[in-house]
């Protein structure tokens, strides 16, 4: 990464004060030397805490509050950074939420992609040759574009699409549109498709946090339906790396799937059952003075279409790129689950924020 990020690079990085994009603005900040430029609406799950402890933040960090909702603010932000890379992962992307108001998500995901790809474009054209070479766009992505598996087989780069809610829609729209305009106008784009995500700093709506924090507190935690519902977990700064990796090194118009480990090196899917068995014990561990908290745990009405399993098959980029994850499950989740009980003030405030 460093050796394509020399000096004066510039890079957009679009929702950097979210979960993923603030992971990837901090790491540029810390392993690079690049300028770094984050577009950010600032909605309900943002938040530069993480970003502003970071001393290298006031020389080389811009935020460029902006709505990719707005074409003409999109554009101006664009010529502003006058980047060299751009990673786009702003995104509406809670599933309950698409399930309540979809629109939104067709107005941020859908339109707001189509916004930054005009605005893209146009610069990209206007580039002198030797930088216009270097350009990259990125666009990072879901495994929930590809739907649901039966009880066998991972999703990989040749899955055909197939989403079941209206963010997975949403996001399969801005997918096939990212697409559209590399083989249309020539765009140098690189496309990555990511399993769940976990880690600190997590917006705490999500379930990991959700499981956290109801425990730490003593009060009930909710599980969908069965509970039997199998996602893959990645952890956040692994996931970070592959992002830069395919963003400075992927083969231009090619995909590129995203998933994570578990203990010596097995496969990292679980049941959401498991994943909040696992928390419990952790917490039974750290704060024993609640155990046993799987006590608990509370069976809610399952999700409206609720995907039953999602698995990565991430050989192509362990096989072209060489990345591996290196946090397994247990290690990531321990991680997580002492990182939330250390910042229950951050939860609780950026909770408060969002109501």
């Amino acid at each position: 990464m460093t050796d394509w990020l020399v000096s004066g690079t510039r890079v957009l990085v679009t929702g950097g004060a979210g979960f993923i994009g603030g992971a990837v603005v901090r790491r540029l900040l810390r392993e690079s030397t690049a300028l770094v430029f984050n577009l950010d609406k600032l909605g309900y799950a943002s938040d530069l805490t993480s970003i502003a402890m970071l001393p290298q933040a006031a020389e080389r960090h811009q935020l460029l509050q902006v709505d990719l909702g707005d074409a003409e603010a999109t554009a101006a932000a664009v010529r502003q950074a006058d980047p060299d890379l751009v990673l786009h992962l702003a995104a509406e992307s809670h599933v309950d939420r698409s399930i309540a108001g979809p629109g939104a998500f067709i107005t941020s995901n859908i339109s707001g992609t189509f916004h930054l790809l005009q605005a893209v474009r146009a610069h990209w054209e206007q580039l002198p040759p030797e930088r216009q070479a270097r350009f990259r766009f990125h666009h990072i992505s879901t495994d929930e574009v590809f739907g649901s598996l039966g009880p066998e087989g991972r999703f990989s780069e040749t899955t055909p699409y197939d989403p079941r809610s209206p963010y997975s829609a949403s996001k399969a729209a801005s997918d096939h549109l990212v697409r559209a305009w590399h083989h249309t106008y020539g765009l140098p784009v690189v496309l990555t498709n990511c399993s769940n995500n976990y880690g600190p700093w997590q917006f705490p709506e999500k379930l990991i946090p959700v499981v956290i924090l109801k425990a730490a507190a003593g009060e009930a935690i909710p599980l969908y339906g069965d509970g039997a519902n199998v996602r893959d977990w990645l952890y956040v700064d692994d996931h970070v790396e592959a992002l830069l990796l395919a963003a400075t090194r992927g083969r231009l118009g090619e995909s590129y799937c995203v998933g994570g480990a578990g203990d010596h090196g097995s496969p990292s899917e679980r049941t959401n059952s498991e994943v909040v068995q696992a928390i419990c014990g952790l917490m039974d561990r750290l704060r024993p003075a609640g155990a046993p908290h799987a006590r608990l745990i509370t069976p809610v009405t399952d999700r409206l279409g609720h995907d039953r399993r999602y698995a990565i098959d991430a050989g192509k980029i362990t096989g072209e790129l060489g990345w591996r994850p290196r946090h397994s499950f247990e290690q990531g989740l321990e991680a997580t689950v002492r990182w939330t009980l250390t910042h229950l003030d951050w939860c609780e405030r950026v909770l408060q924020r969002a109501r």
